[in-house]
């Protein structure tokens, strides 16, 4: 009996020295990407935080939540809140719809399938520039658009200085990305188990029962996903737009991006920094409740 419990006391104590050593081991090889993470993330956010409470970066003199207050006021970030909420209203939904769409489209076994999920693809492969050039040609006061409307004897106008601009750049927003979402959706609807989706068609289940009882709560996770890089994506969508229009757009298109670059090419930290701190706020709680909506969905689909 001795002889048992000495050898089941020295296993525990091998185990304990194998868990220990295991845990060192991934300890050390976090630490290059947790440094990482810190020295360019975490570190320059406090320092964004810092300058948001100070008069100015010289000076130094704490102002508590004054420059927030101005900015809150600042008409001209009013404008980019505005612009960049309706924006990201429009696109990111039209863009997670149309790309489950197409998906849905594509998972079946159409015609000519590889050669449209390339061409839907290619977008990702075109330079930012060429894409800038693509759409002067197309929406500039005497391009293609234009040209194709007067023969309908419709008067063309200039559409990036009308209210048209937003449509320009939702429809340029939708070209570049829906493609990368697509693939994701067709991804994740290879691995919707088919058993379950015979069983349906046994009993007599139609397409789209099939798509809102089976697969679309298998699809809950990657929503959420392209939902989540789809608003990221809308908020970088300023490079585009300073492409075509340079710093000062046309008013429906001036985002928010606009303002911390013009902030930032009059030195003016401490609103730049304020107006900063307060989108990602914004982000994360957009971020925050994405994620608790996919974690009831997917105790709903577990249970």
């Amino acid at each position: 009996m001795s002889n048992t419990s000495t050898k089941a006391k020295k296993t525990r104590q091998k185990y304990s020295k194998h868990q220990l050593r295991a845990k060192w081991g991934s300890t050390i090889f976090l630490i290059p990407s947790v440094a990482g993470c810190a020295l360019f993330f975490f570190v320059p956010y406090l320092v964004v935080i810092y300058y948001s409470v100070l008069d100015n970066p010289f000076g130094k003199n704490f102002v508590g939540i004054y420059n927030y207050k101005n900015v809150i006021m600042n008409s001209a970030f009013q404008t980019a809140v505005k612009n960049t909420g309706v924006f990201s209203l429009i696109a990111v939904p039209l863009a997670v719809l149309l790309s489950l769409l197409l998906a849905l489209l594509l998972d079946n076994k159409i015609p000519l399938r590889t050669q449209f999920r390339t061409f839907l693809l290619s977008p990702m492969m075109v330079p930012v520039a060429s894409i800038v050039l693509i759409w002067q040609v197309l929406f500039d006061q005497n391009g293609a658009v234009n040209v194709v409307l007067s023969k309908f004897g419709v008067t063309g106008i200039d559409w990036l200085k009308s209210d048209f601009a937003i449509v320009v750049i939702v429809i340029l927003f939708l070209w570049k990305n829906i493609g990368y979402n697509m693939i994701l959706f067709m991804a994740a609807l290879s691995s919707v188990p088919q058993d379950i989706i015979e069983v349906a068609r046994l009993e007599s289940a139609g397409r789209v029962k099939i798509f809102f009882m089976i697969k679309l709560r298998y699809l809950v996770s990657t929503i959420v996903f392209v939902t989540i890089m789809s608003l990221i994506n809308s908020f970088k969508i300023f490079r585009e737009i300073y492409l075509l229009t340079t710093d000062y757009p046309y008013a429906s298109i001036y985002m928010l991006q606009h303002f911390m670059n013009n902030k930032f090419k009059s030195l003016d930290y401490q609103m730049l920094s304020a107006g900063a701190v307060l989108m990602s706020i914004v982000m994360v709680g957009i971020i925050v409740a994405l994620f608790k909506a996919e974690e009831h969905f997917s105790k709903d689909l577990d249970g």
